[in-house]
């Protein structure tokens, strides 16, 4: 459920990368899983079990996983009861980490979380591969939820 879109900026060469993560479902009103998103906290619970570092600061957090620098998201977009979108703090690896919310019943909801980042080749070559284990990481955490 991945792609890659290669476009030419300039002389250099940037690689959109976009992950899907699997899209789960939370026995939980849309309303529940669009709170539990805005309280930027609720991310430790569903990060992968070998985190090593997570601090919240007002509308940002910080987290560390092994073998990975520090990644500082920031709540850049929240549209209620349908959509919560993280954008990275740094400019240096520009990308968003969106969670899609459905209504599927009174008390099911469906979520997708969409990976969107631009890299450059190299760079795509060596993170696509643990990105999408860390989407897969936190969808399956969702789906616990």
């Amino acid at each position: 459920m991945t792609g890659e879109i290669i476009q030419v900026i300039g002389n250099s060469k940037k690689s959109a990368m976009n992950i899907k993560g699997e899209t789960v479902i939370v026995k939980k009103t849309a309303e529940e899983v669009f709170t539990f998103f805005v309280d930027l906290h609720n991310f430790k619970k569903i990060m992968p079990d070998t985190i090593q570092k997570f601090e919240v600061d007002g509308n940002s957090f910080l987290f560390g996983l092994p073998g990975m620098p520090e990644i500082r998201l920031v709540l850049t977009k929240k549209t209620e009861f349908s959509n919560i979108t993280l954008g990275a703090a740094s400019s240096k690896l520009p990308f968003t980490l969106a969670a899609d919310i459905s209504v599927l019943s009174e008390k099911n909801t469906e979520v997708t979380l969409n990976f969107e980042g631009d890299f450059n080749p190299m760079m795509t070559m060596m993170i696509k591969k643990p990105l999408t284990k860390f989407v897969e990481t936190l969808s399956e955490n969702i789906s616990k939820l």
